[in-house]
């Protein structure tokens, strides 16, 4: 196979394991200080991208309006912001120095082809925060591998590593498989930009439990984790842990693997959810979406048959992001419970004792405003109105993961720890290394900002370990 043969033939300065964001960002920078680049991206060149194919917007600090982004964000604010999702389970030197570095990442974007949009109604106030893609995360892609090709940069598609070779804490060369056939590539240093282990249901069985194989996976089905565990098999140091992930309620009737942003269900905030009891369980409306939409994946999975429905009348259906599936709808409670094959009495008692419960006060759908359930709970602490005009809405939500937390540990640079010490020319950007940043919980846009910063910094050094 010729292309195969060519890719053997050679040693390049810096191979790049993986094809979406991280992996992109940091092609471009090793390809502008004159490096031969090659990447490796696992999937066939239609589904290239990894998740990065499914995001919508980069979270960024500012210090005044930046492009689409207004107002101002600081530094401080969104440290906050992300100390109140993870509950204090961050690295603070790697998590500032990704919102630092997000400021200068923005420009960086757009002059490398990344388009950027205001935000739409409905995405719940983020437009001082996200800045959004034009075209989403896939026109983002195809942006970069547009640069990527105009520098050089080489791609083999349908390309699984299978092995890291790594001999002293020195980087040697890659197996692969390329379109099913076996080949081994030399290189001078490497990125590892692979991305978590999501869409092994047996490893994410393993550190969950049974429950795991219910679970949908909203991300690309390629990151398979493959090139983590040969890491971590080989001692490469580990961070996060194997049961924390980007866990999302989505809709129920979401495909198994690759739904992507367009199953996620942004109701919840108006809604109650309850179990297959037809009981509430959580808090609907504890914050504003952006900051707790990716907690509600874990406590649905916590729930019998990992399974929850969200209950809307006709007043709150139009406040949100619609979904791909239209939501089961009826005249009646109990005809909605019918529907959604739950107990119609049970479920009839919980909305009377949850309507009973709503007090007075004004509604502001788009920020905290206090409207609070009084005597029941759990509590609704915002957004609290009865679930009383016809017709009345339901949807099913299950967990879908976006990626996994376990990753590689790396420093400042980006360069990988080994049981020895830093690998000599061994790097990671993106989803392998976000673990140690996100420790627990998630914000929105933030992956992209780890994957573009830490891929930004990967490249830089490995180009500079090379020259």
């Amino acid at each position: 196979m010729p292309e195969h043969d060519h890719l053997s033939r050679q040693e390049w300065d810096v191979v790049v394991v993986g094809g979406g964001n991280a992996a992109l960002c940091a092609a471009i920078e090793a390809a502008e200080a004159g490096c031969r680049v090659l990447i490796l991206e696992g999937a066939p060149a239609p589904y290239r991208g990894g998740n990065s194919r499914h995001t919508r917007n980069f979270r960024c600090m500012h210090q005044g309006p930046l492009s689409v982004l207004t107002d101002s964000y600081g530094e401080d604010e969104y440290f906050d912001d992300l100390m109140l999702v993870t509950k204090g389970e961050t690295d603070e030197e790697l998590a500032r120095l990704a919102i630092r570095s997000s400021e200068d990442c923005l420009p960086w974007m757009e002059a490398h082809g990344v388009r950027f949009q205001p935000s739409l109604s409905g995405t719940l106030s983020l437009s001082r925060t996200n800045a959004f893609f034009l075209g989403g995360g896939k026109a983002l892609v195809n942006a970069y591998y547009n640069t990527a090709a105009d520098l050089g940069v080489s791609v083999a598609y349908e390309a699984q590593v299978t092995h890291v070779e790594v001999n002293d804490g020195r980087f040697e060369a890659v197996q692969a498989e390329i379109a099913g056939a076996p080949c081994r590539i030399r290189g001078r240093s490497v990125i590892l930009a692979s991305g978590g282990f999501q869409a092994d249901i047996d490893w994410l069985a393993r550190a969950w439990g049974p429950s795991a194989r219910n679970f949908l996976i909203r991300g690309t089905p390629y990151n398979r984790g493959v090139v983590l565990n040969d890491m971590l098999e080989q001692g490469a140091e580990s961070v996060g842990d194997p049961t924390q992930c980007h866990a999302v309620a989505i809709d129920g009737r979401a495909p198994k693997f690759d739904g992507g942003i367009v199953t996620r269900l942004d109701c919840v905030p108006f809604s109650i959810v309850v179990n297959r009891e037809a009981e509430r369980f959580y808090d609907e409306g504890e914050d504003v979406w952006p900051k707790r939409y990716a907690i509600w994946g874990r406590l649905v999975a916590a729930q019998p048959d990992q399974v929850a429905y969200s209950i809307i009348d006709s007043k709150s259906i139009d406040l949100f992001m619609p979904s791909v599936f239209k939501p089961d709808q009826a005249d009646t409670i109990e005809e909605l419970a019918e529907k959604l094959e739950l107990p119609p009495d049970r479920l009839t008692e919980t909305v009377t004792r949850f309507n009973a419960a709503c007090g007075e006060g004004t509604f502001y759908p788009t920020e905290l405003d206090a409207l609070a359930t009084q005597g029941i709970t759990p509590a609704k602490t915002n957004w609290a109105r009865p679930i009383s005009e016809p017709p009345f809405y339901g949807y099913v939500l299950r967990p879908g993961v976006t990626f996994t937390y376990l990753g590689l540990k790396v420093d400042s640079t980006a360069r990988v720890s080994g049981a020895q010490g830093r690998y000599d020319n061994v790097w990671a950007a993106g989803e392998i290394m976000a673990g140690s940043i996100l420790g627990q919980g998630y914000l929105a846009g933030f992956g992209m900002t780890i994957g573009t910063v830490f891929g930004r910094i990967a490249g830089q050094e490995a180009a500079a370990h090379v020259n």
